[in-house]
């Protein structure tokens, strides 16, 4: 028992990392739009109010932050969280350009995620679906990958 107490113990430090892992969200509408043409992949634009509103706080939770979104998401999509707190306070010049996405946008209520092609063009719109990460990635999907049949 002496033995396997160190092994288990330096075990979980080193699969703490695998567990802590984060989603990694722009905040910067221009280098995000960019970094999705550069490298192909579509734009994830999550309009949230991540301090107050509810249905955010509860898809931050249950999808974005969990492995298998995390995962996917560093494989595959570009992110970008366009925050709208109201516990704490924004730079000006990031808040005005908040505002500004979000009427470009036309966003209504949050959470609102919108969903562009590598080129910028919206393709679609997405906001909180239960089931977590599986199902709305299975939604995303429907949005970003081409219909079987279709040309891409």
């Amino acid at each position: 028992m002496r033995r396997i107490f160190p092994f288990l113990a330096l075990l979980a430090l080193t699969s703490l990392p695998l567990f802590s892992a984060e989603a990694k969200w722009q905040t910067n509408y221009e280098v995000a739009l960019k970094q999705a043409s550069t490298e192909k992949k579509p734009l994830v634009i999550d309009f949230t109010g991540s301090d107050w509103c509810g249905w955010c706080i509860r898809l931050d939770k249950e999808v974005f932050s969990q492995p298998a979104f995390v995962s996917y998401a560093g494989q595959k999509l570009v992110l970008l969280k366009v925050d709208f707190p109201r516990k704490t306070q924004l730079p000006e010049a990031q808040a005005a350009k908040n505002k500004e996405l979000a009427r470009n946008y036309r966003v209504r209520g949050y959470p609102s995620i919108i969903v562009l092609d590598p080129a910028g063009k919206q393709i679609g719109q997405l906001g909180y679906e239960k089931g977590g990460p599986k199902v709305w990635l299975a939604e995303l999907e429907k949005i970003t990958l081409p219909a079987p049949g279709s040309k891409p």
